[in-house]
């Protein structure tokens, strides 16, 4: 059974920083490109940044230089650094994992910018 559990949300003021993680069971996670999307109320799902298996990464122009993601092959775990966030990062941050016609999502994890 294929699991992607994200952790680390929560609330932020402006400016803060957080590190989600994304802890994958059930597939052969070296084989696997991963990434972080994100949806807020009322929006589609938007892709935020990507990492190959290969370790290539690619980001959304709203967050380049602000989110870094990584990934430990050894763990099986994807992480995405948030620094100086905004209130328009402000949404549910889904894990997804994709392998030719495979795709598997997490169930998202909850963050907010505010003051």
């Amino acid at each position: 059974q294929v699991q992607l559990v994200e952790s680390g949300g929560g609330l932020v003021q402006p400016g803060g920083s957080l590190r989600l993680s994304c802890a994958a069971s059930g597939i052969t996670f070296g084989v696997f490109s991963m990434g972080w999307y994100r949806q807020a109320p009322g929006n589609q799902r938007d892709v935020v940044a990507t990492i190959t298996r290969g370790g290539s990464t690619n980001y959304a122009d709203s967050v380049k230089g602000r989110f870094t993601i990584s990934r430990d092959n050894v763990k099986n775990t994807v992480y995405l650094q948030m620094n100086n966030l905004k209130p328009e990062d402000t949404a549910i941050y889904y894990c997804n994992a994709n392998f030719r016609e495979l795709w598997y999502w997490g169930r998202g994890t909850q963050v907010t910018v505010s003051s």
